[in-house]
């Protein structure tokens, strides 16, 4: 079939649209990266566009000869994996319980999670409460208190409430209880929305420092890898010149890099495990939330 010539022009109005779009969505990125592979010193004449002019790994050697960043490395990537797994399971089962309609306290304990989502305490009193707790200091206060998300609760709850209730129904009849229905009939129908909110709970300890700032600051064994990052730029942020920079860091070291070239590469080394991560949860993102937000 002949397309005719308005047809023509939507295509080439569409597909260019969408290439500037790609480029206008990339680019940052590209240009990031760019910098962070090119001589520090040649960056600063400018020019740099999406491809490195002087190919160099400095700013990444800069970064990883400090000593605490291995170390923090690990606690971060311990904090992400256990966060996550005991987040993911913490939050189906609750939202589980919550999606059973014979559970008399459903709808008061549904309140009382969306409430917290509109109302905090405030960082005083959870500073305290956490002190009282005996947290300080301690590699469990970035699991504890953030292990069940309000919107990832109502989302997964959501999510169950569209399954079938004959399944539960059948496996009650072949003498299930509730720990073996959720285990084995649940858990396995909520792989979508679970690798969703998988993603979103893997992306908040990944990227978090403050509570770190906050709560472990003091103990240099349990710092995360944002932390030290943050200290990094926050000194190269303070430097207004790369001589400043390392007069303030250590002024026996020979300048290898900029301040500039170190946020570049401190960018590239805190988003490229997740933009890994992400094509692996892509093909559950998009179903996980349709279904979890058709219901209510």
């Amino acid at each position: 079939m002949k397309r005719s010539l308005g047809e023509k022009i939507f295509d080439v109005i569409n597909y260019s649209l969408m290439i500037l779009l790609v480029v206008i969505t990339l680019y940052p990125f590209l240009y990031v990266l760019a910098v962070s592979l090119n001589d520090p010193f040649d960056t600063i004449k400018g020019g740099i566009t999406i491809f490195p002019r002087i190919f160099t790994l400095d700013n990444y050697k800069e970064i990883f000869n400090y000593p605490s960043i291995g170390r923090a490395a690990l606690i971060s990537t311990l904090r992400t994996v256990i966060g996550t797994i005991t987040g993911v399971f913490s939050t189906a089962i609750v939202a589980y319980v919550l999606s059973r309609k014979d559970f008399f306290a459903r709808k008061l304990v549904t309140t009382l999670f969306i409430i917290t989502m509109y109302v905090g305490g405030g960082l005083v009193p959870e500073y305290l409460l956490i002190r009282g707790l005996g947290l300080m200091n301690n590699f469990l206060v970035y699991i504890l208190p953030g292990l069940i998300n309000p919107f990832n609760l109502i989302v997964v709850r959501a999510y169950i409430e569209t399954l079938p209730s004959e399944l539960q129904e059948s496996a009650m009849i072949d003498g299930a209880n509730d720990f073996v229905i959720f285990l084995k009939v649940i858990l396995p129908l909520c792989i979508p929305v679970l690798a969703t909110i998988a993603l979103f709970i893997a992306v908040g300890h990944w990227n978090s420092w403050f509570d770190t700032y906050l709560y472990c600051g003091g103990n240099k064994n349990l710092t995360t890898l944002q932390y030290e990052l943050q200290k990094i730029l926050a000194n190269a942020a303070a430097s207004s010149t790369t001589i400043d920079y390392y007069s303030n860091l250590d002024p026996t070291r020979t300048m290898r890099v900029t301040p500039q070239s170190l946020r570049m590469a401190m960018t590239i080394i805190t988003t490229l495990p997740i933009v890994l991560v992400y094509p692996f949860l892509q093909k559950y993102f998009i179903k996980g939330m349709t279904l979890g937000a058709i219901k209510n």
